[in-house]
């Protein structure tokens, strides 16, 4: 924490010197009234809430504070407050509708839903429950400003606990960006040996050059997550919990199934991508420019995965030895080369594209077992090629991306098909289908532990074959959203109630639809998201409610004279069916099948308070206020209760100077 409270220091220390160059703060009333990802010079709140007309005095524009994605497209700084904000205010910063958080702020959530739409062929490491928090490189923003722009994000955690979100980017020259950010998590929790503390430092640059001819942007990304584990509740407080028992209030006192262990993942990650353009020439009849270009993306990445206690639980089994000390690791290095065409004889964009890729998991030594030996490492390499497109044809964009490994130690192909149909600016409708062949997850294949019981090595397990249709609506000016998807599983792989890998005897066939509308009725809107699903083949193994609904009612309106605060107050309800939701096993950081018990079917209601005043949007949130009256029959996970009543605030402050 102590590296963490330096990086901010030395932020605003920059900052601050950055505020005697010329030009001083920023008088750009979009600004102060907030930014828009819109192309024109106004703001809208979001579904069913009022434009704002922004008066610029030349100098600026909104749109001088770019945030570049990985497939660069360009989206802009906003500083609004609106209900989609709400959603994310978490550690997480992403909408959690199809998530179920655990009770303490840092530990992982149980999937609502599952999507699948992810067109990679490469296996990961496991230990999925640590990845909620993480930032893979799709997930990585780039950034082109005129001023220094700097953004803090703070919230109070459970007991003991906070997180805080520090961002910095400049431009040195219209050719040269880079940024700096942390976050920090450290909390306590309620119930014993819950304390989670992460670190997630993040840095990014891109340039390019005067003429535009040589492009380059790269970053470093280093995670550290600590969760202590309990295992949940005992059977004896269960019983307590549930009854209510008001010698237990104080959730500390109730005994959990282990008070020792631990697990911690520490990944890196080193990318950067260039390219350069061989020619360009621009059509003098067609106004449009043809590029060909040669390009090169390079990732390595390292992650270290433990699972530690001091003494052994019989809850968990047998083991080798008392003191448990599980570790495995993963090192890739992924190499890809491409040429690129872009020109009117193509529609767009058509890119030709070598990859190697090289992987060796690895544990710290050789397990032999009276039936089997795991080996220390797998280790080996891949080369793939293949080929995508991005076209616009009128109103319809359309994106093909195909590849698939022809040598080495894996198998894999994936095939992705987009077209999207834009009718000016009411609504946009896009249908994606992709088909991944790929190698079940590294943990499901090669496992070690000083438990008896969690040592494999599944050399037969098949590829899993996904095969997903998906529609999206959005209409923004009628305030609604939908999307459909099925999607069908062959050979799905998965942890049983033992905890053992397993792969699907049958294919998975998963229908998930999904709909947003608003209404606003003066200065009142209702916000209503919710999701339908059926699992109609492979429900023993495939585990997920049939609904889940969220809907906030809210007030919006400024307040006092001359309009200096923005307030947004009311209610947020959130349910979902009762369905065998799956376990967490803390030793693999993943969840396996239950089927002894059903959860859900309780009520969350929120009571939330969120004002802007100027580039400050204030959060405060009082959490499952149900709690109290509805029955302690609420829990994020089998034997892990999710949080009671409590309050919680924090803030987000954008700086532009």
């Amino acid at each position: 924490m102590r590296k963490f409270f330096l990086f901010c220091f030395l932020a605003f220390f920059t900052v601050a010197s950055f505020a005697q160059k010329k030009g001083g703060l920023i008088k750009d009333k979009s600004l102060e009234e907030g930014f828009d990802q819109f192309s024109r010079d106004s703001i809208n709140r979001g579904f069913g809430e009022k434009e704002i007309e922004v008066e610029l005095d030349g100098k600026t524009h909104f749109t001088d504070y770019k945030i570049i994605g990985y497939n660069r497209d360009t989206t802009y700084v906003d500083t609004t407050l609106t209900i989609q904000k709400n959603y994310k205010f978490n550690y997480i910063r992403k909408d959690d509708f199809e998530l179920m958080p655990f009770h303490n702020i840092g530990q992982t959530y149980t999937n609502l839903a599952y999507t699948f739409d992810e067109n990679s062929f490469i296996p990961k490491m496991g230990a999925r429950a640590k990845y909620f928090n993480f930032k893979e490189i799709k997930d990585i923003d780039y950034y082109e400003v005129a001023t220094p722009t700097s953004e803090l994000m703070y919230r109070s955690g459970l007991e003991q606990g906070q997180v805080l979100d520090a961002f910095l980017t400049m431009n040195t020259s219209p050719e040269f960006n880079f940024s700096f950010a942390y976050k920090g998590l450290r909390s306590l929790g309620k119930y014993r040996n819950t304390l989670a503390s992460f670190g997630n430092f993040r840095t990014t640059f891109n340039y390019h050059t005067k003429n535009n001819r040589y492009f380059v942007r790269g970053h470093y990304v280093s995670h550290d997550f600590l969760n202590q584990e309990n295992g949940g509740l005992t059977d004896a407080s269960i019983i307590s919990f549930e009854a209510n028992d008001p010698n237990f209030t104080d959730r500390g006192r109730l005994e959990v199934n282990y008070t020792n262990a631990e697990n911690f993942l520490l990944a890196k990650r080193y990318h950067l991508e260039h390219d350069f353009k061989i020619f360009r020439k621009k059509d003098s009849i067609k106004s449009q420019p043809s590029n060909f270009k040669v390009g090169h993306h390079y990732t390595y990445k390292t992650k270290h995965y433990s699972f530690d206690q001091t003494s052994a639980s019989t809850v968990i089994g047998d083991a080798f030895q008392n003191n448990i000390n599980d570790e495995q690791g993963l090192r890739t290095m992924d190499n890809l080369v491409y040429l690129e065409l872009e020109s009117p004889l193509v529609l767009g964009k058509l890119r030709a594209k070598a990859n190697h890729y090289q992987f060796d998991h690895y544990f710290n030594g050789i397990v032999n077992l009276p039936s089997q030996t795991i080996d220390a490492q797998l280790k080996g390499s891949t080369i793939s090629v293949g080929a995508d497109w991005n076209a616009t044809v009128k109103n319809f964009n359309l994106k093909a991306d195909i590849s698939s490994i022809i040598s080495g130690d894996l198998e894999g192909n994936s095939l992705m098909a987009t077209a999207t149909y834009k009718k000016d600016s009411l609504f946009n409708i896009t249908a994606k289908i992709t088909s991944v062949s790929k190698a079940p997850n590294f943990n499901f294949v090669h496992f070690q532990s000083d438990y008896i019981d969690y040592n494999w090595q599944n050399d037969n397990f098949k590829n899993e074959e996904i095969r997903n249709l998906s529609f999206d609506f959005i209409a923004d000016k009628w305030n609604l959203g939908a999307s459909a998807s099925i999607t069908q599983i062959d050979n799905y792989t998965y942890f049983d109630a033992d905890s053992k890998p397993q792969q699907a005897g049958e294919a998975i066939n998963y229908l998930k639809i999904k709909a947003n509308k608003s209404f606003t009725v003066g200065k009142f809107t209702l916000d209503n998201s919710i999701l339908y699903q059926q699992v109609a083949k492979g429900e023993e193994v495939f585990k997920v409610p049939d609904f889940v609904t969220r809907n906030s009612l809210y007030y919006s309106n400024y307040l006092f004279k001359n309009k200096p605060l923005y307030l947004q107050t009311g209610f947020t309800f959130k349910y979902f069916t009762k369905y065998e939701m799956n376990a967490y096993n803390p030793l693999l950081s993943e969840f396996n099948l239950q089927d002894t018990a059903e959860f859900g079917g309780y009520p969350m209601l929120d009571f939330f308070v969120n004002a802007q005043v100027r580039r400050t949007r204030l959060y405060l949130k009082a959490e499952n206020i149900t709690a109290g009256f509805s029955g302690r029959n609420y829990y994020s996970a089998p034997l892990n209760p999710y949080r009671d009543f409590t309050v919680r605030f924090g803030l987000v402050w954008n700086f532009f100077i």
